[in-house]
């Protein structure tokens, strides 16, 4: 069994890289940020102002999150639909950062995140996995890059699946959910005090695998 955390700020490639680096080491990939997103999506969904804690917390009751693994993909089924690339909208991504920084949230889906990681070798990615979630990880990451290069990749994600978006607008709301993700009283994203730094800034995503790859080996 084997626990790997990688942590780091939206649009530092962590989800595509543990992907593949899953795949490589044929263990389970868990996105946590994505359990995340379903509940803003949710709150979305219901007109429900995601900066307000109450009126976030009421609709707790209401959720069901059933997490599927196949051939080491995850799906998320939200009240048991798969909402597929709706969660992956800027206002999905705002709507995570701002629920996430609730307690009642995050206890919400923490017995989720550990479970899977007690029964399974994993790789999980979020903002607080080697601080909270996994804090007896025996690999972590914190995975950055600048908020230029960072605003450039999701930028590029969402206009390759035909969103009008401009880059001013992605970068201004990066530097926004960068600054309310470091900044929450709870579980901030920040890096563990064991973690290894790994600033992709000037990688490809295959340099990234292969650099966090060596770490896992030396570990």
């Amino acid at each position: 069994m084997i626990r790997i955390a990688i942590d780091g700020p939206g649009g530092a490639g962590k989800s595509s890289v543990a992907k593949a680096l899953a795949k490589k080491l044929g263990i389970i990939y868990v996105d946590t940020g994505a359990l995340y997103r379903n509940i803003g999506l949710y709150a979305l969904d219901l007109g429900i102002n995601t900066k307000n804690e109450n009126e976030v917390s009421s609709i707790l009751g209401n959720i069901s999150l059933e997490l599927k693994f196949e051939n080491g993909k995850q799906t998320i089924l939200l009240n048991g639909k798969d909402r597929g690339d709706e969660i992956r909208t800027p206002e999905a991504s705002m709507a995570a950062s701002n629920v996430s920084a609730f307690p009642k949230v995050r206890e919400f889906l923490l017995k989720t995140q550990r479970d899977t990681a007690e029964k399974n070798s994993v790789i999980m990615d979020g903002r607080d996995i080697g601080t909270v979630i996994l804090p007896n990880a025996e690999v972590k990451i914190f995975l950055t890059a600048s908020p230029e290069a960072r605003a450039k990749r999701r930028y590029l994600e969402l206009t390759a699946k035909g969103a009008d978006v401009t880059y001013e607008k992605v970068f201004s709301e990066m530097v926004e959910r960068d600054r309310n993700d470091s900044t929450r009283a709870i579980a901030p994203c920040v890096p563990a005090n064991d973690a290894t730094i790994v600033d992709n800034s000037d990688m490809t995503e295959e340099e990234t695998v292969i650099a966090i790859l060596e770490v896992i080996n030396k570990k």
